[in-house]
This record gives C-alpha cells, structure tokens and sequence, in this order.
C-alpha cells in the first residue's frame, strides 16, 4: 500500500478549482489510506479528473461507493438493468438545445442533495463539450464585506418547475433526443429550501450554495427583490476567475464537489455523438 501512496499524483488545473489524478487503478477497490487521499484532494481541489480508466459500469458503481451512498435520480431513467447509472447522451443528429447549459448543483431541490456526482467519458467528440465548473467557495469569499454579511441570512428556494415539471424546458419527453429523461409527472415539482450560503460540512469553508437553474427566490424576500438578487448573484458566480474549464477524454471520470461548486454544460460539438455515464453519491 505504502507503493501504491507514493505513485498517487495530484496535478492542480491552475484555475479556482480542479485537478488531474493519476497513479489510481479506479478498477480495483482503493485501500482506505487511498481514499483519504483522493478525498482530502476532492475537499481542497473540488473537481478531479482520472485520464485513463478502464471502468465497466460496476466498477463505476463500486468506486463512486467508497465516497457515500448511491440512490436513483429523481427525474432520469437509469440505463437498462441498471438501478443507479445513467446515460448523459446526445446523438450527432440531435439538434436540440445542449442539455443541463444553465448553472447548477445537481438536485438541489432535494431536501438532502447529492453531494457528488460522477461521470465517466464514454464516447467523446474530438472537439467541445467542456464541462464548466465555478468554485463557489472563493465566490463567496470575493464579495465585498457587506454582500456576504447580508447574504448569509438568507435561504434559497430551489425548485425543479423551470426544468422538470410539464411546463418545464425538459417538460416535453418527446424532444429530448438521446437524453432518457422521466415524464414529469411522474416526480411532480420538487422544492426545497436550503442556506444561500452553506458551511461546508467537512472543511466548515462557507459558500454560495447553487446556481440559475434551479434557484426560483429567496425565502421572505419579495419576488422582484428576490429575482434582481439572483441575477447578480448568478452573473457574479460565473465570473471567470472562479471557473474552471474541464475538458473531456474517452475513459476519464470526473467527480466533483456539489457543495463547493456550481458546474454547466456547453456545446460547440456539433455533428458528433457523445455519451458520458453518470452516478450520484449522496
């Protein structure tokens, strides 16, 4: 085991957040001092990424298991046969709009949210397709004095109407391409409430807590006071100082810090397909 510390090499991305892993067969169950250090690299860097893993979708299952509990998305069908991993697809005929391209942490509307998510590269295109993560930790910790002050008071709404629901922009199973995603009536809107600024319950770091697409207002907050604040907030969080800029491999996986970092998705790989396998871990 001592060997096998000694190979594990953590290359930060030199941006607010993100590193490169190597050193790790992610096949093999880790031993535990391993998983200390993968997640003492997770809590300090948020976002890391594997190059080069060979995984099948058990193997998949089994490493995301050494870092919390597996459970079923609330609003995605789980590939066939399979209980906790989905397909984040989209086919090179698709001409949709790219899914999940607004800033968020996942789930957000449940009462206890994921704390991670894992997603394993798939089918890459040659080009596009970053996946674009803001440190919301120095976020926070960036703003003026007085902003902080009287943001720390306040507690989000999250809601999954502006997405999910039937009138949501996923509303219409039908027009979704290659993405399986559940009729909406089947989950109903999920809400919930949760600090605007959250400690983080292993560093105890405090920061803004979610992004755009999910949060609807702010709890005793007037809603045209509440929206104004959350357009600022939302244009501040995805500044660029605080983004990191992930680029994809074929047998890469990523996972990331839901409490410490609001990611989204972007385009730009027109004409080619790409599917990514994903797993939460709560």
């Amino acid at each position: 085991s001592w060997n096998n510390l000694m190979a594990i090499a953590v290359t930060p991305s030199g941006a607010s957040c993100g590193a490169t892993v190597r050193g790790l067969d992610l096949s093999k169950s880790l031993a535990a001092d391993e998983i200390d250090q993968v997640r003492k690299a997770w809590l300090t860097h948020h976002v890391l990424a594997f190059p080069d893993q060979k995984l099948d979708i058990d193997q998949l299952e089994a490493f995301c298991r050494q870092f919390g509990e597996l459970s079923e998305d609330p609003f995605f069908n789980p590939l066939p046969a399979r209980k906790y991993t989905a397909a984040v697809k989209r086919e090179a005929t698709d001409t949709i709009r790219i899914f999940a391209e607004g800033s968020h942490s996942d789930w957000s509307f449940l009462e206890s949210p994921p704390i991670g998510t894992f997603l394993y590269g798939v089918d890459i295109p040659p080009v596009g397709g970053d996946t674009h993560f803001s440190n919301q930790q120095i976020s926070f910790e960036s703003l003026p004095d007085e902003a902080k002050i009287r943001l720390q008071g306040m507690k989000s709404i999250h809601s999954s109407a502006a997405t999910y629901s039937a009138q949501g922009i996923y509303g219409d199973t039908s027009s979704h391409g290659a993405m399986d995603i559940r009729s909406p009536n089947e989950g109903g809107v999920l809400q919930h409430t949760h600090p605007l600024i959250l400690e983080h319950p292993e560093t105890g770091r405090l920061g803004i807590f979610g992004g755009g697409a999910y949060i609807i207002g702010l709890e005793g907050v007037a809603k045209s006071e509440a929206l104004r604040t959350l357009a600022e907030l939302n244009a501040w969080q995805s500044t660029e100082v605080f983004v990191h800029k992930q680029k994809w491999e074929k047998n890469m996986l990523v996972m990331w810090d839901n409490r410490s970092v609001v990611h989204k998705a972007t385009g730009g790989y027109e004409g080619y397909r790409r599917e990514l396998h994903r797993v939460t871990v709560y």
